[in-house]
């Protein structure tokens, strides 16, 4: 599930194969609607979707030559970014909300 406030993009849930068709268009409706930050703190549960997900995302937004941040993402989503090697794709900025360094 989605969410807006601002420019910033909240994702709640689970961010899996089973999700992520609608997610897509959600936030590539978002991502033309202006919003350049995906908000990560709320997700509960991620798969290698997850990751195929923001690449996508990082696309739509690079095609419209604008920049997309990822803040506050999961543990999990970090090690899969790491493990698929797309951490030179994908980065993850600090947010407001995030918990700690090693999260």
């Amino acid at each position: 599930m989605t969410r807006r406030e601002g420019r910033r993009l909240l994702l709640e849930g689970a961010v899996t194969i089973e999700t992520v068709p609608s997610l897509l268009e959600e936030g590539r409706t978002q991502l033309r609607d202006g919003a350049d930050t995906v908000d990560l703190g709320a997700v509960t549960e991620v798969d290698s979707a997850a990751v195929a997900l923001a690449i996508a995302w990082l696309r739509e937004a690079r095609t419209a030559g604008r920049q997309l941040a990822f803040v506050n993402p999961p543990a999990a989503l970090r090690n899969l970014v790491r493990l698929y090697a797309a951490d030179g794709l994908i980065e993850f900025e600090p947010g407001p909300f995030a918990a700690s360094p090693g999260r």
